[in-house]
């Protein structure tokens, strides 16, 4: 698929094992998404523009190139994409944040927003949607609508983990966005929870059940 890169980087495989394990307490858990969303995001951001501009150095005054325009948005979608936010930050300190809050409908298993705030001027900002589990693809879809509809314009989503289903639906709805995988899994149950998968990423990383 166009527009879609599913990483085999090595540290990012090892790690992900790690958080498919049921023995891995919240903590680590918690470090491992943190982690795996920065070696990520390395990969994700190599096309942020540049501009040069004058700096001193101990020797002499040179040009030399720094991130341009308007900075990152990170966008988590609640609860679970707040893990993957400092992973980010790491890299992009004077990245903004923005929320959307989606909760999944128990039956019909669609998302339903309940709360969005982004940050502005939204549409002249590289916008990085988080999100560690890619399952049906209707919050992920849902999110970009929201961000869509908000201006933003140049839009990327990162997931952890996703199920073949999910990104398929999340690129038919939005061929123009790019999308990264830490790893494609087999498949959907019919609880629509990924197979193998890691459990709720949500519960997982903040400890609740």
């Amino acid at each position: 698929m166009d527009n879609v890169t599913i990483f085999d980087h090595p540290l990012i495989q090892h790690k992900i094992s790690k958080l498919r394990d049921k023995n891995t307490g919240t903590n680590e858990f918690r470090s491992l998404t943190e982690e795996i969303a920065m070696l990520m995001g390395y990969e994700a951001l190599r096309d942020l523009p540049l501009e040069e501009v004058e700096v001193e150095t101990p020797i002499e005054t040179c040009m030399t190139p720094m991130i341009s325009g308007k900075k990152l948005a990170v966008v988590p979608i609640l609860r679970a994409g707040l893990g993957m936010v400092n992973g980010i930050l790491a890299l992009v300190p004077s990245a903004k944040v923005g929320h959307i809050g989606l909760y999944r409908d128990e039956e019909t298993h669609e998302p339903h927003e309940y709360y969005c705030k982004l940050p502005s001027p939204i549409e002249q900002r590289t916008i990085v949607v988080t999100d560690p589990m890619l399952a049906t693809g209707g919050s992920a879809v849902s999110a970009v609508n929201f961000i869509k509809q908000h201006g933003g314009k140049i839009i990327k989503f990162m997931s952890i983990i996703a199920a073949p289903e999910g990104l398929k639906r999340l690129h038919e709805a939005h061929p123009d966005i790019h999308i990264y995988v830490g790893h494609l899994d087999r498949c959907l149950n019919e609880d629509a929870y990924i197979c193998p998968g890691l459990g709720d990423a949500g519960d997982r990383i903040f400890g609740t059940k």
